[in-house]
């Protein structure tokens, strides 16, 4: 038997080397205009986070206005906080971001902690809640992009009209596409719509009276 034949038997029997697990690895992603410019945030790798494309956040704070500032935002389903930071990023004067994860929350005030944010507040809870526990007119942007597969985008848009300023903002990313038809119920209207693969984003603003 040759010492070739002997080399590649021995890498044969070898045992493989078990996968390593996926949980806990991160991501990041960029803050895209703004004070804070270029700014990376870490995205964790978790079952349901979908952090909002980078095409459809310049897209969406196109729609908003490059200049955010002096306006009240809630992030009421924050994940990696990109929209919420993105706001806070481009001037806006206070942003609520509210996650129910405590390992997300952890990296949220992480961020925070590290950007200096001090118009920007990061609280764990229900989105829902949030928004149903704002004041009446007191948001002028909400954003709402929760996981794809809960049931929450109907108690959270039907609490919106209620705590949204007369001339503010719903932003809405979902699987599906909104009609004012389906919004006509909870008072609502799409100023704005755009589909970037499997995400639908709306622009929603009060319906017309």
């Amino acid at each position: 038997m040759n010492a070739k034949a002997t080399s590649s038997r021995s890498a044969a029997a070898a045992p493989k080397r078990p996968a390593r697990p996926r949980a806990g690895q991160s991501r990041e992603i960029r803050i895209i205009g703004g004070l804070w410019k270029r700014t990376k945030l870490k995205v964790a790798d978790k079952p349901g986070l979908r952090p909002t494309p980078d095409r459809v956040r310049e897209t969406v704070f196109n729609w908003l206005g490059q200049d955010m500032t002096g306006l009240r935002c809630l992030d009421a389903f924050a994940g990696t906080g990109a929209l919420g930071f993105e706001a806070a990023s481009r001037g806006a004067k206070d942003v609520l971001i509210i996650e129910q994860d405590g390992a997300l929350i952890e990296q949220l005030k992480k961020t925070q902690a590290q950007l200096g944010a001090t118009a920007l507040h990061v609280q764990r809870g229900d989105g829902v809640a949030a928004i149903r526990q704002a004041a009446p007119g007191s948001l002028d942007v909400i954003f709402i992009d929760p996981p794809f597969d809960a049931p929450l985008f109907e108690p959270a848009l039907g609490a919106c009209a209620r705590a949204l300023a007369p001339e503010g903002w719903v932003y809405l990313e979902a699987p599906t596409a909104y009609t004012d038809d389906t919004l006509s119920a909870v008072g609502l209207s799409v100023h704005r719509h755009l589909k970037a693969g499997a995400v639908h984003a709306h622009l929603l603003k009060h319906a017309p009276a």
